[in-house]
């Protein structure tokens, strides 16, 4: 009982917030804000308790490969010694794979070179996930890193995540241009949370973490209604290619 009354109570919350969000939209953006964020923390208290009493269906994983090492060439992708991706590009993400719950070995080449791998590595995939795989630091020292994905929006909403994948850039603050900082002290292979958005187009910039530095310009990045966005920071501040972001729908 006490579970479905302090669901009920986070539900309550969150409409609340929702329309103090909406009051302040258009005359104070930093209240909006401000109001919007209690909105998406109460909603989320409501699902996490949502989902301790029921469980979720069961199924197939998916997987993606992202690529992000800068200096290496085209890659290609084999899941247990079969070629599963061709000739990913820098900066590019491939189309999703179903996978059966289970473990499973991951090898990464130069494309078309199956003689020197560059990067090998065990993962374990859930029924029911969204896994991004992705390459980082240099060819010599390729790693991969796997985030989770969670692709699923409330209906009308939008939602974005930040990933910190360029090596020689110093932690960094997300903020709106000449406003609040969003997420702080991003390190190098970190990844925020999720933070749920009201459908806008808006101007961030990604600054040297706890200043006023701006590293990055982010110019009228959208959010549209029912879509997940993961940015991604990469290439160097000291190299080629040039530090920049690219986005993913999830």
């Amino acid at each position: 009982m006490s579970e479905t009354r302090n669901q009920a109570d986070y539900l309550q919350k969150a409409a609340m917030y929702d329309l103090l969000a909406q009051y302040y939209k258009y005359t104070n953006p930093n209240l909006h804000i401000h109001f919007y964020l209690k909105h998406v923390k109460s909603i989320n208290k409501a699902m996490n308790i949502m989902r301790t009493n029921f469980q979720l269906p069961q199924g197939e994983a998916k997987v993606r490969l992202l690529h992000t090492s800068h200096d290496a060439p085209n890659v290609d992708m084999y899941i247990n010694g079969k070629r599963v991706i061709r000739d990913l590009p820098l900066k590019q993400v491939s189309q999703e794979l179903a996978l059966h719950p289970g473990k499973y070995h991951i090898d990464i080449y130069p494309a078309g070179n199956m003689v020197d791998s560059v990067l090998n590595k065990k993962i374990t995939v859930e029924a029911g996930k969204s896994y991004t795989l992705t390459t980082i630091d240099s060819v010599k020292k390729m790693r991969l890193l796997v985030f989770l994905n969670e692709p699923q929006v409330p209906l009308n909403e939008a939602k974005v995540r930040f990933i910190h994948l360029s090596p020689d850039t110093p932690p960094l603050d997300i903020a709106v241009k000449d406003r609040d900082v969003i997420f702080s002290k991003i390190s190098y292979k970190q990844a925020t949370d999720y933070l749920g958005l009201t459908p806008m187009r808006v101007d961030l910039e990604a600054r040297t973490a706890g200043s006023k530095e701006v590293v990055l310009p982010m110019p009228k990045v959208q959010f549209k209604a029912n879509e997940t966005t993961t940015i991604v920071f990469l290439g160097l501040s000291k190299g080629t290619p040039d530090l920049q972001f690219i986005r993913i729908k999830d």
